[in-house]
């Protein structure tokens, strides 16, 4: 399935329905009072969280949604049948923009969770509620009023409790793979991973969390370079970040500080987030090279795991030091 991390809809709630003008006219009585029916309310556009659902696609090919209009009232004082709503199904963790003001209208995270987005027009007044002692037969009615129109920008954020950052190729894709049941395209050269992929990763008995395969990064993503902003955004929910730098790099310290940078100039928060750096492809490496890997210093504090997906070396302490990390940030 494509992934769509971004749509732009437009949302219209039903018009009222009009109220009408109507004598009651029945047999012995020629003269009968007002019994204009009123309106009925037009139906709202509901944006409901749907956890069945991981990707906007549909919306690339249905733009449009309305809601029903409210039926217009009848005589003998009948009225018109409010129209139905629309429930428009969206992916948990969808982020609900004004298109014209980029205003934050929802952040709609956990299943079920909904609003109501554009809502209905009211339904007209028929002419039987305008009587009064002075005028018993009124010639007036209401029409309905007009229900929201928007123009939204939906944008997708994945949920998931840690997030794989790192240059293109870095052994993300790799990883994950080996850590879940995740199946990403795997290829050695940069952007294999053109969409972000989640999996499960199951640490003990009643014990798992999800990862996210973030696509590789290049220094200048903030400002959109490379795959740049569009993937950004989805290392914004994590609770936790795994750095993977390759062994085989000249200089691991500048990459590290470059990732950093990067994450840190599109949202400063993120610099907080518990992290640990895992040093990957060390199957690959000479003795001299892990030596030299194990005595460098990223930093206070820094968490530093060398790792090898093929011979799984180091793995199980990687996954174990993500739960360790994940259960401390949610306890605080």
């Amino acid at each position: 399935m494509q992934f769509i991390d971004e749509a732009q809809i437009t949302v219209k709630a039903g018009d009222g329905g009009n109220g009408v003008i109507s004598f009651r006219r029945e047999k012995f009585i020629p003269k009968g009072g007002p019994d204009g029916g009123n309106g009925g309310n037009g139906g709202d556009v509901i944006l409901r969280a749907d956890s069945q659902l991981n990707t906007l696609l549909d919306f690339k090919y249905h733009r449009f949604y309305n809601a029903e209009r409210g039926e217009n009232g009848r005589g003998k004082n009948q009225y018109g049948k409010g129209g139905e709503d629309t429930v428009i199904r969206v992916p948990c963790g969808t982020l609900i923009k004004d298109a014209s003001t980029e205003e934050v209208l929802a952040d709609l995270i956990h299943d079920r969770d909904e609003i109501i987005i554009a809502r209905a027009g009211k339904g007209g007044r028929g002419n039987s509620e305008f009587a009064t002692s002075t005028n018993q037969a009124p010639r007036i009615a209401e029409d309905g009023t007009k229900g929201e129109e928007k123009e939204l920008i939906l944008e997708l954020k994945l949920l998931a409790d840690v997030g794989l950052v790192g240059f293109p190729n870095a052994g993300k894709s790799t990883l994950i793979s080996v850590i879940s049941a995740a199946k990403p395209k795997i290829a050695d050269y940069p952007f294999t991973t053109l969409t972000p992929n989640l999996g499960i990763v199951r640490y003990a008995e009643g014990k798992s969390f999800t990862v996210a395969d973030i696509p590789g990064l290049i220094e200048g993503a903030h400002l959109g370079k490379g795959l740049g902003i569009q993937f950004l955004r989805h290392i914004e929910r994590t609770k936790v970040l795994v750095f993977l730098i390759e062994s085989t790099s000249a200089d691991m310290k500048h990459d590290y500080k470059v990732l950093l940078n990067e994450l840190t100039e599109f949202n400063e928060d993120l610099v907080d987030r518990p992290h640990v750096v895992a040093i990957t492809k060390m199957d690959i490496v000479d003795d001299k090279t892990k030596t030299k890997i194990t005595k460098t210093n990223f930093g206070k504090k820094v968490i530093v795991q060398p790792i090898s997906a093929v011979t799984s070396e180091g793995i199980e302490k990687l996954v174990g030091q993500m739960w360790k990390m994940l259960k401390r940030k949610i306890e605080a």
